[in-house]
């Protein structure tokens, strides 16, 4: 298991000045990106990037509501609730409570399946997949016998989790076709 400690995130500002992003982890084959994990600071309303042929799963981990406005209505994200939408998307948020922070996970849909699970203490139970990250929303969940604290992430293939009652995290499964060894995990963890 590899853990990532939020401390050790480098902050990169958004081109529109509209807030700060951490890349958590990417998954390679080769030099292609088959998924990208990041943590973003939202400070205001603005346009969301174009990632055409991707899909995007966000979630607000800190923070308030913020509507995603498109042509054909308006996404809801709520604090602790995956919202899944086409990257490519027209999308302009406006954040109703102020600022937030959301963690994005984007992948190519031709190439992996991919989905974000929120995970509620009191529960103990072991999960698996091809690639697992768990981003920790609140309290301190125990990972394979190890202590996990807020805003940290740890990878794993096969994770036994022990969650109290308050520990809460959001469970990143990604799953890629049969060439997996050509897959590499790139964060600041290694």
């Amino acid at each position: 298991m590899q853990i990532l400690r939020s401390g050790d995130m480098v902050d990169v500002p958004w081109k529109n000045g509209g807030g700060i992003t951490r890349e958590i982890a990417k998954g390679l084959r080769g030099t292609q990106t088959l998924w990208r994990i990041s943590r973003a600071d939202v400070a205001a309303d603005g346009a969301f990037s174009d990632f055409a042929g991707l899909t995007r799963i966000l979630t607000v981990v800190q923070g308030g509501t913020m509507l995603l406005d498109h042509a054909g209505g308006t996404l809801v994200a709520r604090l602790w609730e995956p919202l899944r939408f086409d990257g490519g998307l027209k999308v302009h948020a406006r954040l109703t409570d102020g600022p937030l922070t959301d963690l994005n996970l984007m992948f190519d849909p031709t190439l992996c399946h991919a989905d974000v699970i929120l995970r509620e203490g009191p529960a103990t139970q072991t999960i698996t997949a091809g690639q697992l990250a768990l981003h920790i929303l609140s309290g301190t969940p125990r990972i394979n016998g190890t202590a996990i604290g807020v805003a940290d992430s740890a990878f794993a293939g096969r994770a036994d989790l022990v969650l109290a009652q308050g520990d809460a995290l959001l469970e990143v499964r990604i799953d890629t076709p049969a060439q997996s060894d050509d897959i590499t995990l790139a964060s600041a963890a290694r």
